[in-house]
């Protein structure tokens, strides 16, 4: 394979890899809490692909993809146990396999009494407890996360952040697992009755989508020609040595 069509190979490989985290993050533009995924771009150095000097190639790659923790615009839902974050950290949530953190602070009372996400995982106190909340009372939270109903305090809500949150790993669309201890969340208010919104720029996504489409074509078009250029080359190799 010529370095033209090993190039061009490359350069499709990535931008396939560009359209599926990009297709991904539209789909997640209504999502509650949602970080958007971005790439970043290196060059691998191939030694199998040599230029007409005989130096390696340096090939395009997606070298890791990350995500932006940038803050979502909070909306006001009038649901008291709609809950957003204003400041960095996340939510803690018992999940199946361990806690998990969320910025999607869409919660209900389950049927045993408990504040639960909307997939049933329950929320956690500093204690690491879950909050019992009667569905029939009011219920009030103040910025710093303390729970109180009956004019009783139930608990503080935990809000776990991170001094790497590069270390953290998407779970579903709006958890994430670490394998770092969450340290407490420094500034952060919770607003009751407000979601945060995903932090998609939803035009900037799809103007992103159809360029890369276009470069996806462009080196589609190279690949084919790289490929019309060995053939002939492989032709006229046999006319001139019959």
């Amino acid at each position: 394979m010529d370095n033209l069509t090993i190039s061009a190979a490359s350069g499709m490989q990535a931008r396939l890899e560009s359209l599926d985290m990009i297709a991904n993050n539209l789909a997640n533009s209504q999502t509650g809490g949602y970080k958007t995924d971005r790439e970043f771009y290196n060059l691998y150095v191939s030694p199998e692909a040599s230029g007409v000097d005989g130096s390696p190639n340096e090939l395009p790659v997606i070298e890791r993809s990350w995500t932006d923790f940038s803050q979502g615009e909070l909306r006001p839902t009038g649901n008291p146990l709609d809950l957003g974050l204003s400041g960095k950290g996340f939510f803690a949530v018992s999940g199946p396999s361990g806690t998990l953190f969320t910025r999607n602070g869409s919660f209900h009372v389950s049927p045993a009494g408990t504040l639960v996400t909307q997939e049933g995982y329950a929320v956690r106190t500093v204690s690491g407890r879950k909050l019992q909340i009667q569905p029939s009372a009011a219920v009030d939270i103040s910025p710093d996360g303390t729970v109180t109903q009956n004019g009783q305090p139930l608990g503080r809500i935990q809000i776990g952040d991170f001094a790497d949150t590069g270390a953290l790993v998407k779970q579903g669309a709006s958890y994430y697992r670490s394998d770092a201890a969450a340290q407490a969340a420094q500034g952060t208010q919770i607003e009751q009755g407000k979601l945060e919104t995903s932090n998609v720029g939803v035009a900037e996504s799809s103007v992103r989508l159809v360029d890369v489409m276009r470069q996806f074509e462009m080196l589609e078009k190279a690949a084919m020609l790289g490929t019309e250029m060995n053939r002939e080359s492989i032709e006229q190799v046999g006319r001139v040595a019959s």
